[in-house]
């Protein structure tokens, strides 16, 4: 009974408030322990306790549940084992065995780790985790560290406005550090997964301070569009050397490539030195393109632009419009079957082209179709036109054309007509008719030269000797 009240009056020091530094010490009262003892060590004592034990800090809503408990006076530390379970304001902890140093404020826990940031919601499961409390003169900032591939769901801040419960993103690396709720490193094949995004590279960083988030190490991401309301088949993604991410509220707003750029959407594919999406509502709206090396070139079914920088509107991934700015040089084709020879292109300071919705004749699904191009600024233009009526079969007609500006509309993926403003100038040339069979042999022979005279007509056969 005399280790019992000794141990229900000890002061030991957990952590209290894991939001805020400078947290005072815990002076733990027990609430329940069935078996208790102490030993004395020369001016320390070791108090255990066994049986389900069960405390709480004074003056705080902390509490600490274990199936038992050690602490060691020469080492200030203390031992949880078995169902670990703590509670504060800022972290609830779960684990097999948990270990607190009270010199560093440090807290070890092992074994089916479970911890859950009760401020943002953010979940931490894994094998491991060492958490450094924030303590005057020791630390400013709550620090963690897991190792062991752990799982993260990352989430945004839990706040009475929320109207619903958010999406987190799942986090999974060899090993994760957190410094305070805002601030996140991973290290080891790390991979981010939503039902919107995915990711995957050798080391990331967030931090939700500053807004910015960094891929690195192969990375690659891939927006999936928005599987609740039928929006997955839309989609895009992106490689490059680094990629850089845009935050707002734990969200992701912009994705930039930069070195070596690739983007593929559902109608494009854009190579570049940089490549920046914009997102919003988890879709794709906005996207930029620029570079010296590899300038930025977007090539589609029908069409290809390439120029020194580029725009591509897309709003919830809808192709609308696409601005080429500096060297600009475009090509189109009528189908997929369209020869080399017959391919159109324009070229001008700048280039935009504006597209309209249509519908696949053969999968159904609404694509893209160009409508009108328009080239601005020493524009030129080599275009074909095909004539229903034309009897030749010898090729379309060609039409170059150059001035200020020069339009082409567009008919069905057929050029409808060309309009040339601005010192206008060009040629047109229609197939050559069809001739004639005799025509054709008129005019096989030479007229630049004299004829050769006619040969002298065969004498005409002798009649046959009469018979004696």
């Amino acid at each position: 009974m005399v280790s019992i009240t000794l141990a229900l009056t000890m002061a030991l020091q957990v952590p209290t408030d894991t939001a805020h530094g400078g947290g005072r010490p815990c002076q733990v009262a027990i609430d329940n322990m069935p078996r208790a003892a102490q030993i004395i060590s020369g001016t320390d004592t070791n108090y255990f306790g066994a049986g389900g034990v069960r405390a709480h800090c004074l003056g705080t809503g902390t509490t600490l549940a274990a199936d038992s408990f050690a602490h060691y006076g020469a080492f200030r530390r203390m031992d949880l084992v078995g169902h670990v379970a703590i509670r504060d304001t800022g972290l609830a902890l779960d684990a097999t065995s948990a270990s607190y140093f009270l010199r560093d404020e440090r807290l070890e826990a092992h074994n089916n780790v479970i911890a859950v940031n009760r401020r943002t919601g953010t979940v931490l499961r894994g094998p491991n985790l060492r958490y450094l409390r924030a303590a005057q003169g020791i630390r400013d900032t709550v620090e963690m560290y897991a190792t062991q591939r752990p799982t993260v769901e990352y989430r945004q801040s839990n706040t009475p406005s929320d109207s619903a419960p958010q999406e987190p993103y799942i986090i999974v690396a060899d090993r994760l550090r957190f410094k305070g709720d805002d601030r996140m490193w991973a290290g080891g094949k790390v991979t981010i997964d939503r039902s919107d995004f995915a990711s995957r590279s050798d080391s990331m960083l967030l931090d939700q301070i500053t807004g910015f988030g960094v891929l690195v190490g192969k990375p690659s991401v891939q927006g999936r569009g928005r599987t609740s309301t039928g929006d997955s088949s839309k989609g895009y993604t992106l490689v490059g050397t680094r990629i850089e991410l845009t935050l707002a509220e734990r969200d992701i707003r912009a994705v930039k490539a930069l070195g070596g750029g690739k983007a593929t959407g559902s109608d494009w594919t854009l190579t570049a030195d940089t490549i920046d999406l914009h997102i919003a509502d988890r879709l794709l709206q906005h996207t930029f393109a620029w570079g010296d090396t590899a300038r930025p070139h977007a090539v589609s079914a029908l069409y290809t632009i390439q120029s020194d920088s580029l725009a591509i509107d897309s709003p919830a991934e809808v192709l609308t419009e696409s601005r080429a700015f500096g060297k600009a040089f475009a090509t189109a084709k009528r189908d997929s079957m369209t020869p080399a020879n017959q391919m159109d292109w324009v070229t001008g300071d700048s280039i935009t082209l504006r597209f309209v919705q249509d519908s696949d004749s053969v999968t159904k699904r609404p694509h893209s179709r160009l409508r009108e191009l328009l080239a601005r600024g020493s524009a030129r233009a080599l275009t074909h036109h095909q004539d229903k009526t034309d009897t030749t079969r010898l090729g379309p007609a060609i039409n170059y054309s150059r001035g200020q500006q020069i339009t082409l509309m567009m008919l069905r993926d057929r050029i409808d007509h060309v309009i040339v403003t601005g010192k206008a100038d060009g040629v047109h040339l229609e197939p050559r008719p069809a001739v004639e069979a005799d025509s054709l042999k008129r005019a096989q022979s030479d007229t630049s030269r004299r004829a050769a005279p006619a040969a002298p007509p065969a004498p005409p056969p002798r009649p046959p000797a009469a018979v004696p």
